[in-house]
C-alpha cells in the first residue's frame, strides 16, 4: 500500500498545478488514500496480536484435562489387581476399598442386562379345539332341536299317527373379566417403555390363563361354563378303580360316543393324567400312546389327539380326569377383546397412571351329545 501511494503521489501533484477544481479533485483522492492506509495499517496491528497469541499457547507446556472415554481409578485399580493379583501398590489398594461394599461386592464394574426374566403362563389351548364366534350382544342365542319326530311302521290300511320334533334354545351370556395396574410415572418415565410394554404382556398372559380356567371349569356364575361343570354332558364310562385307569376302560369311553362325534373326538387331561395314560399298554405290550412324528401334530391315544387341560381333575375317587368329545360343540363368543385403557389424569396428585384392562367373553357347550365324560369309582 505504501509503494502505490508514493507512485501515485507525483501525478497527483502535477494535476493539482492546474485549476482550483483539481487541486479539490486531488484532495479528495489523498484523504481517500489517507483513510485506506491507516485501514491497512490497524489490520496489520490485528493481525501481529492474533499472532502472537497463538505464539504463546504453542509456548505453553501440553497438558491434557479432557479424561473422557478414559477408565475411572476404580476400574485401573481393578484391571491392576485381575493381573497382578496382590502386587498392587497402597495407593491402589485405598482405591479398591472406598469404591466397594463391606464385602467387596462393589468392586467389580457392573453390567446390566437388558434381558427381563419373567416365568411362563401356561394356560389349556382350548380355544384351539372350540368353535368361536364375535357377536355385538350381551348374550347369544342359538335355537336348539332336542328331539325328533316318531314315526311308526303301519300296515296298509292302519291311521297314522303325529308326532313332533321338540326344539328349545341354548344361550351362550358375556362376561366380563377386569383389573387395573398402577404404575408410577418416574418408572413409566425411566425403563423407555419397558415398564408399560411388560405390563402389557402380563395382563394377557393373565386374562389368557383365566379365560382357559373357565372354559374348563367355570361356573357360568359370571363366568363362562365349563365342559367340565356342565351336568348336561353324560358319563361315558365309570372306572372300576378309584385310583388308576385301565386301558380297556379308555376303549369303553371311546365307543360311548356316536361315530360321527368319534372321527372329531379330542381327549382332555391334565398332566398327572396323562403321564399315568401314557404308560398303559395293550394286551399284546403295545403302549396305546402313540408319538407323533409329524411336525405341529398332536400325540394320539387309540387314534385321537391328545390336549392337556391344566385344570381338570387329578386321578382319584369320585373325580373327572377325562373328557372325550369333539370340542366344535363348546361355543366361545368373543364380545370385546382385551382393551387396555391408560388413565394418567385418576391419581395424577401421586405421579401415578393406572392402566384398565377389560375382557369381554363367554362360552357354553352347546351340543353336550359331542361330549363323554369318564369318572372314577
Amino acid at each position: 500500500m505504501t509503494q502505490h501511494f508514493a507512485e501515485i503521489l507525483p501525478a497527483l501533484e502535477t494535476k493539482s498545478e492546474g485549476n482550483g477544481d483539481a487541486a479539490i479533485e486531488v484532495k479528495t483522492a489523498l484523504d481517500a488514500l489517507t483513510a485506506e492506509v491507516k485501514a491497512k495499517a490497524e489490520a496489520d496491528k490485528k493481525l501481529g496480536e492474533r499472532l502472537d497469541q497463538v505464539e504463546q499457547k504453542l509456548n505453553r507446556p501440553n497438558i491434557i484435562t479432557d479424561k473422557k472415554g478414559e477408565p475411572t481409578e476404580e476400574q485401573k485399580s481393578f484391571d491392576q489387581y485381575i493381573r497382578k493379583g496382590d502386587r498392587i501398590s497402597a495407593d491402589e489398594v485405598k482405591t479398591l476399598t472406598e469404591s466397594s461394599d463391606t464385602q467387596g461386592g462393589y468392586l467389580a464394574p457392573a453390567e446390566f442386562s437388558s434381558e427381563f426374566i419373567r416365568n411362563l403362563v401356561q394356560y389349556s389351548p382350548i380355544r384351539q379345539y372350540a368353535s368361536v364366534r364375535s357377536t355385538s350382544a350381551p348374550s347369544v342365542i342359538y335355537p336348539a332341536r332336542t328331539a325328533v319326530t316318531n314315526a311308526a311302521w303301519k300296515g296298509e290300511t292302519q291311521d297314522q299317527t303325529g308326532s313332533e320334533p321338540a326344539f328349545g334354545q341354548a344361550e351362550v351370556p358375556v362376561n366380563e373379566l377386569n383389573t387395573f395396574v398402577d404404575i408410577s410415572n418416574q418408572l413409566l418415565a425411566d425403563s423407555a417403555g419397558a415398564a408399560e410394554q411388560e405390563v402389557r404382556l402380563a395382563l394377557a398372559e393373565d386374562f389368557g390363563a383365566k379365560e382357559a380356567g373357565a372354559f374348563a371349569v367355570g361356573t357360568g356364575v359370571n363366568q363362562p361354563l365349563g365342559f367340565l361343570k356342565d351336568t348336561n354332558i353324560g358319563v361315558g364310562k365309570t372306572a372300576v378303580s378309584a385310583t388308576a385307569i385301565a386301558s380297556d376302560e379308555l376303549v369303553d369311553l371311546l365307543y360311548s360316543l356316536p361315530e360321527i362325534y368319534r372321527r372329531n373326538a379330542t381327549w382332555a387331561m391334565n398332566t398327572q393324567t396323562i403321564a399315568a395314560v401314557r404308560k398303559l399298554k395293550d394286551g399284546q405290550g403295545n403302549y396305546l400312546w402313540q408319538p407323533s412324528y409329524q411336525a405341529e401334530k398332536a400325540d394320539t391315544l387309540l387314534g385321537r389327539p391328545i390336549m392337556e387341560v391344566l385344570e381338570m381333575d387329578d386321578i382319584g375317587a369320585g373325580k373327572t380326569p377325562i373328557v372325550l368329545g369333539d370340542f366344535s360343540g363348546y361355543r366361545v363368543v368373543d364380545r370385546v377383546s382385551m382393551s387396555i385403557l391408560v388413565n394418567p389424569y385418576l391419581l395424577a396428585t401421586k405421579g401415578v397412571t393406572r392402566f384398565h384392562a377389560t375382557r369381554r367373553v363367554g362360552g357354553a357347550v352347546i351340543q353336550p351329545a359331542k361330549f363323554k365324560k369318564f369318572k372314577n369309582a
